[in-house]
């Protein structure tokens, strides 16, 4: 994974940051490597990390604030990447070789200020906006959306989302930058319905879903390589279990629920020239 110098990327180019919620690293890993992710395969294979929360909630807290998964293997703090650092947490106040400093409480905040439109299209409740929780992930940028067709329990959901994006980035102007978050619920618990005749979520249905997420993700690339060039962070914000060591889903701090993929890289614009 090259490393990225994200004081040259802010302002240059449009930003889509992807989680795919509940993704498990084991299964990325699999699915990577026979074939399974064509799409995703593309652009590079998916790092190990650790994720900063077992469940959604906190997890986004974190990533939202600068604190992307960690490396795994990397136990010393300063040698850990990052992408965006905040002023606020320490480490002399002076922000690492190749991050983007910011002063706002997230990143999405202070990127607005930079003049990107942020936008956040959400899938699990906790970007729902029904409720005064599922309001606090979303308040974070200037326009968020979400739908129950977007839902965890709908089979076309990821279908639902990227067709929205789609359409929301076609109607906005191609010289104003925009940093896109979206949420992706199609990996998260209830996932059996992705196996023909499936009664009970499993790793077979998980692995399933993240192929049919695969198959939907080119026409969002696409949508925004015709806007020129992107920086697109895809990664999950956390595991979740099916029964081993008597675990089910997440919540927990198992090993399996705290190893996450991750991957950055620089979606090349057909538009840029």
């Amino acid at each position: 994974m090259s490393q990225i110098d994200m004081s040259q990327i802010v302002g240059s180019h449009n930003i889509l940051f992807i989680c795919i919620d509940s993704l498990r690293y084991d299964i990325a890993y699999q699915e990577q490597e026979n074939g399974g992710t064509p799409v995703l395969n593309r652009y590079g294979k998916w790092q190990k990390r650790q994720a900063p929360g077992n469940f959604t909630y906190p997890s986004h807290q974190a990533m939202f604030a600068g604190f992307l998964p960690v490396e795994d293997g990397i136990a010393e703090m300063r040698r850990r990447e990052k992408l965006f650092f905040s002023e606020d947490i320490g480490m002399g106040r002076k922000a690492p070789a190749g991050a983007y400093h910011f002063k706002h409480a997230t990143w999405i905040q202070s990127l607005a200020e930079e003049g990107y439109m942020t936008c956040c299209v959400g899938g699990v409740s906790f970007f729902d906006k029904r409720t005064e929780l599922g309001s606090v992930l979303p308040s974070c940028f200037q326009h968020s959306y979400w739908h129950p067709s977007f839902g965890c329990k709908i089979k076309d959901s990821a279908t639902n989302q990227i067709d929205f994006c789609v359409r929301k980035i076609g109607q906005i102007p191609t010289e104003q930058r925009i940093l896109l978050y979206l949420n992706i619920s199609a990996i998260h618990y209830p996932n059996h319905f992705y196996i023909d005749g499936g009664k009970r979520d499993s790793v077979e249905a998980h692995a399933a879903a993240l192929r049919y997420v695969d198959g939907e993700l080119g026409r969002l690339f696409e949508a925004f390589a015709a806007r020129g060039d992107a920086f697109v962070i895809c990664c999950s914000d956390h595991g979740t279990c099916y029964g081993e060591d008597g675990v089910w889903y997440h919540g927990v701090n198992h090993p399996i629920v705290m190893a996450v993929p991750y991957k950055h890289f620089i979606l090349c614009g057909n538009a840029a020239v």
